[in-house]
């Protein structure tokens, strides 16, 4: 098909079968593809979509659709998922492996419909199937509509902020190693910040990164934690920072010399050009206090005021916390609220229908002959919430509760942790051992849910930023220990509670989250660590129809990729 006949089938069929979008409509060509990249002294091929690493932004106003036809040129089966999308009651788009569709095979393509409703300021896409996600995504910029602005000064310019992860092997090849061994994933060999790890790195000085600013100026940073399996800290020497926005929600402006941010998470953060003009590292480095095994490097770009042609020595460079210390991640989620004003009003349910208590850890799967290397008793690694580690079928469970395919899932997802325990002691006397299977948990439209994590310190314990697939929830409170279901829900925060997509709990802790089921469908909800999504720390929510055509699911799309075993 032509350029012209495709882009006037594209215009007829937004036009047809779309008429629900408010705002302006969008069209996007991804073409995933392998492409030559050299960092770290060596070259190697990776995935990327349109030959860039990240892959580019879509930029769109709130309200807006966009159609993004996704051409797979690599070598295996893709999806691509839309992180903090709210897709309302469109999950044939959404994006998850296995759960809301099957991989864009090899040499085919698919157009996914995103509907942005609710969400402004910055946001991400990515794929999500195995770990490809580590080269291919980008973020996504939604704009206020028209006849509105920002809730704070209109910067003078903007950048976006892409830290990521740098493998000098193929990613697939590390993931299939450790997927077939049962094994631990190797970790990467550097960050990156908008695909260059910086001047600590081997060969990577003359590429560093720079971001051009004017004395005076104030930018709004969109930065987006892109990276595997690490929570970053990242500052800008001698540079104060204001967080204005969290996972596509405004914020209460917040002064900080740094920020925290979890994979998966996304930040709006203003910085104003108002020191001496000269250079200044900005800096990323990691945040783990887990025995695992972690990428414990920095990543530094240059924040380069424009007419100074000194270099300084030393160029400034931020005080990040250090690696192990738990207090400031703590402390910095503990500032963060909605704005909650008239213009961005909060909607906290508080009439709960349904509690769910959700323990989250890493645990062991019994391997077959016990030939696997996850352990010396010869075992798998795996991970799990509430004793349950989520095994992703071959047919996608959208698919097969849409079409009523008998098999594929069962419906008795545990709303709370089959034995109770102390979650949080030093020495947790309890089976690290867990159950496998694909259950979800059902939900009805209207449904208002409590849903409490409690980390636990079962096997390798360590923190997990939990994501939740078509929906926003309210972050009510969080602490350290055990939940108390007496007192700590005395301390919620009901009048301005933070909206996030993905948050951090705590290994020995609890969060605390609200959201209402008014988006029918089918939803992933996961730790956005790759290595703990992998090894089942997952459930699916399925949202029933609520009875009118408004508050159902829509119909699937006629091109909907095909599973293999469908």
């Amino acid at each position: 098909m032509g350029l012209v006949s495709r882009f006037l089938w594209l215009m007829l069929l937004g036009c047809l079968l779309y008429c629900e979008a408010e705002g302006a409509v969008h069209y996007y060509d991804f073409v995933v593809k392998e492409t030559n990249f050299t960092r770290l002294c060596q070259t190697k091929s990776m995935l990327t979509v349109n030959d860039s690493f990240p892959g580019p932004e879509i930029r769109v106003q709130k309200g807006d659709t966009a159609f993004v036809t996704v051409y797979n040129q690599g070598p295996y089966g893709i999806t691509i998922h839309w992180h903090g999308v709210k897709m309302p009651r469109n999950p044939w788009s959404d994006g998850p492996e296995y759960v809301t569709q099957c991989p864009i095979p090899a040499g085919s393509n698919f157009t996914q419909e995103i509907n942005f409703s609710i969400e402004e300021g910055t946001i991400w896409w990515h794929a999500h199937s195995d770990w490809s996600r580590a080269t291919v995504h980008g973020a996504i910029l939604v704009y206020p509509a028209n006849g509105t602005t920002y809730p704070y000064p209109e910067p003078d310019g903007q950048q976006t902020i892409v830290l990521a992860s740098w493998y000098n092997a193929d990613v697939m090849e590390v993931y299939e190693e450790a997927v077939t061994s049962g094994s631990e994933f190797n970790t990467s060999d550097a960050f990156t910040i908008n695909g260059q790890p910086g001047a600590l790195y081997d060969c990577s000085t003359g590429t560093t990164f720079r971001m051009n600013v004017t004395s005076g100026k104030t930018y709004l940073l969109r930065i987006i934690n892109a990276i595997l399996n690490e929570e970053m800290f990242f500052g800008i020497a001698n540079h104060n920072l204001t967080v204005v926005g969290t996972d596509g929600f405004y914020t209460k402006p917040i002064n900080v010399e740094y920020i925290f941010i979890t994979p998966g998470q996304t930040m709006d953060v203003l910085v104003t050009a108002n020191q001496t003009a000269s250079y200044y590292y900005m800096a990323a480095s990691p945040f783990s206090d887990s025995e695992a095994d972690f990428d414990n490097s920095t990543t530094t770009a240059l924040f380069q005021y424009i007419g100074n042609e000194t270099v300084p020595d030393p160029i400034p460079f931020p005080s990040l916390p250090s690696y192990n210390d738990s207090g400031p991640p703590y402390g910095f989620l503990l500032r963060l609220r909605s704005l909650a004003d008239a213009a961005h009003p909060v909607s906290v349910p508080t009439n709960i229908t349904k509690h769910i208590y959700m323990t989250a850890s890493v645990n062991l799967i019994d391997c077959p002959y016990n030939n696997c290397s996850g352990s010396t008793d010869g075992d798998r690694l795996g991970a799990s919430l509430n004793n349950q580690s989520f095994d992703f079928p071959s047919i996608d469970i959208l698919q097969a509760y849409y079409k009523n395919i008998s098999g594929v899932f069962t419906t008795d997802f545990p709303l709370e942790p089959p034995i109770y325990f102390n979650f949080t002691a030093v020495e947790v006397n309890v089976t690290v051992y867990t159950g496998q299977g694909t259950k979800v948990i059902e939900l009805d439209y209207g449904d208002e849910v409590e849903l409490v994590f409690q980390g636990t310190n079962v096997g390798n314990a360590q923190n997990h930023p939990m994501h939740l697939h078509g929906y926003s929830f309210y972050l009510l409170g969080l602490g350290f220990g055990n939940f108390d279901n007496s007192t700590d829900p005395l301390t919620y925060n009901l009048v301005d509670p933070l909206e996030l997509n993905t948050i951090q709990l705590s290994k020995r802790g609890w969060v605390a989250i609200r959201f209402k089921a008014d988006n029918p469908g089918v939803w992933l909800m996961h730790c956005h660590y790759e290595r703990h999504t992998a090894w089942g720390m997952a459930a699916v929510f399925i949202v029933k129809d609520g009875g009118t055509t408004n508050t159902s699911m829509r119909a699937p799309p006629a091109s909907m990729p095909i599973c293999a075993s469908s």
